[in-house]
């Protein structure tokens, strides 16, 4: 499938991350070439949110959040993780959707080699994980989503992710009612369902009182 183009990027986080759902995470490490269809996603809103790195405005940790869209934002938390988000919204604009869970499509031995000790659908169950299986750190913050070894492609045509769910954010402690997570529901790979609604209409409303959408 073709590479996201960057005016894909170029739009509020809400409206990229349930659009991001279904597409194709392709990864062309030290290994080999890994794929993993994006199951579940979560969008943070730069100043305007007070869960995102941007809140407080840039740092040397977040400052890919401020360049032009479609591009990597990798960050390291709780002294042992690594997260890869994509950088949304306009230049100077800090949007950004965390990348919380795909399920591994092709260079299947390769995800098998790389967590041996989970099942494939759990293998990027995470954000955590996602970054671990790929062996994605801080080196790759900043990648260009078009023009790197990181890249993400567009979902198959006639392909229709069905229903979206909406929940809150996990991990936070700050706007944690917002119900910025989407998920693709029956999605063995999804890091943790939780209880709420189909997002189709509620995300929809969100999206246009946040000028998304027309």
């Amino acid at each position: 499938m073709p590479i996201l183009p960057r005016r894909f990027y170029a739009r509020p986080a809400l409206a990229v991350a349930e659009d991001l759902l279904g597409c194709s995470l392709a990864w062309r490490g030290p290994r080999g070439a890994m794929t993993g269809r994006i199951v579940e996603v979560e969008a943070y809103e730069g100043a305007d949110d007070p869960a995102s790195h941007a809140f407080r405005g840039p740092t040397a940790r977040n400052r890919s959040m401020f360049g032009p869209p479609g591009h990597a934002y990798v960050y390291f938390t709780y002294g042992m993780h690594h997260c890869v988000n994509v950088v949304t919204g306009a230049e100077g604009l800090p949007h950004a959707v965390l990348l919380r869970a795909l399920q591994p499509t092709s260079g299947l031995a390769r995800w098998r080699a790389a967590r041996p000790d989970l099942p494939l659908a759990r293998i990027a169950s995470g954000p955590g994980r996602l970054c671990r299986a790929l062996g994605l750190d801080r080196s790759h913050d900043g990648l260009d989503l078009m023009r790197s070894a990181l890249t993400v492609h567009a979902r198959p045509p006639g392909y229709v992710p069905g229903p979206i769910c909406a929940g809150p954010r996990i991990g936070i402690r700050l706007a944690r009612a917002a119900p910025y997570r989407l998920w693709l529901p029956g999605e063995a790979a999804v890091s943790r369902a939780g209880a709420s609604e189909p997002a189709r209409g509620r995300t929809d409303a969100l999206l246009t009182r946040r000028g998304a959408r027309p």
